[in-house]
């Protein structure tokens, strides 16, 4: 059973011999090596990569979609200027194959769409938004160039949150229709900060809450720790006045997997009877605090009740509605579905949808993927997801037996000698609270959100080693 799950994750894969035998990618690497060489600009080409990275994430909430998409473009171009001019070979992951096999999937559903020029559309997209991915997947394997970029992002979180907070304070009138006329939260003030929208805030918040609890490890100094301490309190507070149900979701699927990794780094340093109790215990008064917390709130007592009325809450009513049209289009198109994107959607949905039931999308991520690309594509998402996450809890691994056993102290790895592997651990509880929450809705594939899914993602990936594989596969059976 453990070899079929190794196999499953491509723990065993040994992508250094692949690397060194494919013809094709030696032909696409270093093809102009000679001129990177000689280049003055090209010797800073990491930090220069940093800088794209860095100027997206901060500029992401305050700018239009339209900037958004001009500066991931340049990062997409940047990454293969690197590579074609790289003097290494490129650090391929089982992750970057799973993508690549994704990407794939999503090309040949465009080829096949019913409306092939919608569908190439969404793909351009989908194809930005990959090689966003690779560029950061190669530029955050600097762990200072991580922490800073992890940085740069908390920050900007942290101003949007506050702003939402004031938001609260003042009670800023909604610009749309987000809560049930015909409900007791009708009047409800839902905070939505620079974005424009509650459910997209929260969201987006949801990895700002993750990586600021890792911060309070990671950081050093009690200066940086008080500021990651406040981080986490205001993004909590500006998550909880979006009033966005999917978001409260995702926080609490989020909570819980951070809870239970923190746990297991600790383990080793725990007493028995600590290591036997410490998570129950943990798990069990998080669960109480929530239950207290809707008991005698009553504002989120009835917001949190409107979950399990099915449709006599209107936005349920209305999910419930393009859920079922939704599905139908599947069953028409199984396979590959209509092709990647919005766009195509908008063309196709019409033809299914029930009267005054508009939509611009699934208000599912797994219902929109299927939907897209067919159940082929779902199935590979699912494996990539799969993938990144067996990957990340390996390392994790790696990197608590390194800091609590002596003797792997001296390797010759920044990663091994810090506390790097809390950001893993918020990566990991990030890409499980925004799944949790993208199962109710679809801002999963708004600009703002969907690469920090790929941020997450591409953390990940930055701890994997080639010459460490043999390793991980040993460390997965001592498991």
């Amino acid at each position: 059973m453990n070899s079929v799950w190794q196999q499953l994750t491509l723990a065993n894969l040994s992508l250094s011999q692949w690397q060194s035998g494919s013809y094709l990618l030696n032909l696409a690497i270093g093809s102009l090596r000679g001129w990177r060489q000689s280049s003055w600009l090209m010797q800073w080409a990491e930090p220069l990569g940093f800088v794209l990275l860095a100027l997206t994430f901060g500029m992401g909430p305050f700018v239009n979609n339209a900037l958004v998409g001009v500066l991931m473009a340049a990062a997409a171009a940047f990454w293969v200027l690197l590579t074609v001019s790289d003097d290494r070979a490129i650090a391929l992951t089982p992750i970057h194959l799973l993508v690549l096999l994704y990407w794939g999937i999503a090309t040949v559903a465009t080829a096949m769409s019913p409306v092939k020029a919608a569908a190439f559309t969404g793909w351009t997209k989908l194809t930005l938004y990959l090689l966003f991915f690779a560029l950061m997947a190669r530029i955050l394997r600097d762990s200072r160039l991580r922490s800073w970029l992890i940085a740069v992002y908390l920050n900007v979180a942290l101003i949007v949150s506050f702003y939402g907070v004031r938001q609260w304070i003042d009670k800023v009138p909604p610009l749309a229709t987000w809560n049930d006329p015909t409900s007791t939260q009708a009047d409800v003030t839902r905070v939505y900060s620079f974005l424009g929208n509650p459910n997209l805030l929260g969201s987006y918040l949801l990895p700002a809450i993750a990586l600021s609890a890792a911060a309070l490890f990671v950081w050093q100094g009690w200066g940086t720790k008080l500021l990651a301490l406040t981080m986490l309190v205001v993004n909590c507070a500006c998550l909880r006045y979006t009033d966005s149900r999917g978001a409260w979701i995702g926080f609490v699927a989020l909570l819980v997997v951070f809870l239970v990794l923190l746990w297991y780094w600790y383990s080793p340093l725990m007493p028995r009877l600590w290591r036997t109790w410490a998570l129950p215990l943990g798990l069990g008064g998080l669960a109480g605090a929530l239950i207290l917390g809707v008991a005698l709130v009553p504002a989120l007592r009835d917001r949190v009740s409107s979950m399990f009325v099915g449709r006599g809450d209107s936005s349920n009513n209305f999910r419930i509605n393009v859920w079922m049209a939704v599905i139908d289009m599947i069953r028409d198109r199984p396979i590959l579905g209509i092709g990647p994107g919005n766009t195509a959607f908008n063309k196709v949905y019409p033809l299914y949808m029930k009267p005054k039931f508009t939509a611009l999308s699934a208000y599912s991520v797994l219902l929109e993927i299927a939907v897209e690309t067919g159940f082929i594509g779902l199935m590979c998402f699912l494996w990539l997801m799969t993938v990144t996450v067996n990957q990340g809890l390996l390392q994790i691994k790696k990197l608590r037996d390194a800091q609590f056993n002596s003797s792997h102290l001296e390797e010759e790895s920044p990663n091994l000698k810090s506390n790097q592997g809390f950001w893993l651990i918020g990566a990991i509880a990030t890409l499980t609270g925004m799944m949790a929450h993208g199962f109710v809705d679809t801002v999963w594939y708004r600009p703002e959100v969907n690469m920090l899914w790929w941020l997450m993602v591409a953390i990940i990936a930055s701890f994997y080693s080639n010459s460490q594989q043999q390793q991980d596969s040993g460390l997965t059976q001592g498991e």
